[in-house]
């Protein structure tokens, strides 16, 4: 675990998240500011900041989870597709490896990189989120 890192602290249970998939190596919670209302963020447990940091043995569980979260985020969320993105040092809100997963449909408004983030309605309406998408996890 580093040392003030927030992923860090979401894995070991002194943040808390709204978790979709929890795994032995991976965890995947809602993000708080999302695109959209889906938005999830797959996070390997162990600390490693960048892509490139991510030892190969970690890869294959890894991505192997981002693919089955963007199928639940689809089918939980009823679009069309998703946006799967990550982030290395540029733009890199926290310095924790994480993948992005967003819902996306046709006509929804996201253009290039100038993404508007919004908050969600409620703790509850992220709550529901977070059990329809965990529950679409197969």
């Amino acid at each position: 675990m580093a040392a003030a890192c927030t992923f860090c602290a979401i894995v070991v249970g002194e943040a808390s998240a709204h978790f979709v998939m929890a795994e032995d190596a991976v965890i995947a919670f809602l993000d708080q500011r999302p695109l959209f209302p889906g938005h999830v963020l797959v996070v390997p447990r162990d600390h490693h900041e960048t892509l490139l940091d991510v030892p190969p043995a970690l890869t294959s569980p890894l991505f192997d989870a981002v693919r089955r979260v963007a199928a639940a985020v689809a089918s939980a969320m009823g679009a069309q597709g998703t946006f799967v993105a990550m982030n290395n040092v540029v733009s890199q809100s926290v310095p924790h490896l994480h993948v992005h997963v967003v819902p996306r449909t046709r006509g929804d408004g996201l253009r290039g990189f100038f993404w508007p983030r919004r908050n969600y309605e409620s703790g509850s309406q992220m709550a529901d989120i977070a059990c329809r998408i965990a529950a679409a996890m197969t």
